[in-house]
């Protein structure tokens, strides 16, 4: 642990003390940390730098059953913070649920999942690295313009220091790459992106080899067709496969449950999805971008299998809204300015057998989801309608490039139709692989 880092601790610990003084039951202070710089380019030259950095702290103290939060800075009278912020809870309505976690549930030992990687990037390699990416995607045949390209690192942390015994610090880096071009001429114009994403900065895709795929994916898609409209079989490239996995995530939120705005919120223990689905969310992965060794209110959190073979097992749950569902908190909570949320972790859905090629020649006619747009997915009821581009599969191939469509179903009738390939990259926080959904309605022409 850094020097900087115990000074961080310290200074919570104080402001935990400051509040028991002045006459809270119970209390505690948190630290987010963030650090960042990043570097943007556009047809060759330097956009926009960028630096920023900030240790953000929060005060949360309950008497009886009220609770009150503050925000604070490190040079703040930790006294007079404390006495504003019991004076607010006295003067709050009760919240019942509200409560710190069982002290049982606290994490006793806090093992280094490899979430740090020490390596400071010169502003001349990062500008290096944004002019090579595009360079490379403007350099693929078709692409006629940029819409530039960024390179970016930085960390964020979490200290937490609670009044019944618990203390803990840890930091995640984060190093990022990414780039944007565009395709084509005037109203044909096409735009399409990639990007490298790693918490340490040796595991980053090469600057080239993301631009030559961000230059490749948006020359495909000039000269785009029209489909007629007809129920077809849905292939979801992994980018938007992700996507619907956090709609899933969504569903089985606690949060949404206690407040009857999810679709599954009767269906625990029953199958809500097809046999072929596992959805698991594992909070300790080393190296996993969603990883914690312990979530925002010092719990440590286990493995959980959230869907196992279709069935729900788990929703996401934090100390309140375990409480308010008559549960037990599973380590999900997350900091959310000064209040707690329930959050996923390493969430991925689990590959099948078949190669992604092997599921399109299977498929034969098709559409080839690439990006799905617009706000068309009613969490309530499950109702699913998204703008949508791709390819058409003609014949168990790719075949020309499709846009200006709407495909639409219910949640509920997707997640019973998905059939999971072989090809996951668990290199996101939220992770799946290319998806196959038979029986949706695609609106073209």
């Amino acid at each position: 642990m850094t020097d900087d880092t115990q000074n961080l601790i310290d200074r919570a610990a104080s402001l935990v003390e400051a509040a028991k003084r002045a006459g809270a039951d119970a209390a505690d202070a948190v630290v987010v940390r963030s650090r960042s710089k990043s570097v943007s380019v556009r047809l060759g030259k330097v956009e926009g730098t960028d630096s920023s950095e900030s240790d953000d702290f929060s005060l949360r103290v309950f008497v009886g059953s009220k609770v009150a939060s503050v925000s604070a800075n490190i040079a703040g009278d930790a006294d007079m913070l404390a006495e504003r912020a019991v004076a607010m809870a006295k003067v709050s309505p009760e919240d019942k649920f509200n409560t710190l976690a069982p002290e049982e549930l606290l994490a006793r030992d806090i093992p280094d999942l490899d979430l740090y990687d020490e390596t400071e990037i010169p502003a001349e390699r990062m500008t290096e690295d944004a002019l090579a990416m595009e360079e490379a995607a403007r350099a693929v045949p078709g692409v006629t313009n940029s819409s530039g390209a960024g390179v970016s690192a930085g960390s964020g942390g979490l200290v937490l220091v609670t009044s019944h015994g618990f203390s803990g610090a840890y930091r995640r880096s984060r190093f990022s790459r990414s780039v944007s071009v565009i395709a084509g001429e005037g109203t044909g114009m096409e735009r399409d992106y990639d990007f490298s994403s790693r918490i340490f900065f040796s595991d980053l895709r090469a600057p080239e080899e993301i631009g030559r795929e961000a230059g490749e994916r948006t020359a495909r898609r000039v000269n785009p067709r029209k489909v007629e409209t007809r129920t077809v079989t849905c292939v979801y490239d992994p980018r938007v496969a992700r996507g619907m996995l956090s709609h899933l995530a969504g569903a089985i939120d606690g949060a949404s449950v206690a407040r009857k705005t999810s679709f599954l919120k009767d269906r625990m223990g029953q199958q809500v999805a097809n046999p072929a689905i596992t959805v698991i969310d594992e909070p300790m992965r080393r190296r996993g971008q969603g990883s914690r060794p312990f979530d925002g209110e010092g719990v440590q959190g286990e493995t959980l299998t959230m869907i196992g073979e279709g069935v729900l097992n788990h929703w996401f749950l934090s100390t309140s809204i375990a409480n308010e569902l008559g549960l037990v908190t599973n380590g999900r909570g997350a900091r959310a300015g000064t209040s707690v949320a329930a959050s996923s972790t390493n969430l991925s859905l689990e590959p099948g057998d078949q190669s992604p090629e092997e599921m399109i020649r299977a498929v034969g006619d098709g559409f080839y989801v690439t990006e799905v747009f617009g706000q068309g997915v009613n969490m309530v009821t499950g109702e699913y309608s998204r703008g949508a581009s791709g390819f058409w599969i003609e014949n168990g191939e790719i075949a020309y490039p499709v846009s200006e469509v709407t495909i639409a179903s219910n949640l509920k009738d997707i997640f019973m139709r998905m059939v999971p390939a072989s090809d996951i990259d668990r290199n996101f926080s939220t992770a799946a692989p290319t998806l196959v959904i038979e029986g949706m309605t695609l609106a073209g022409q």
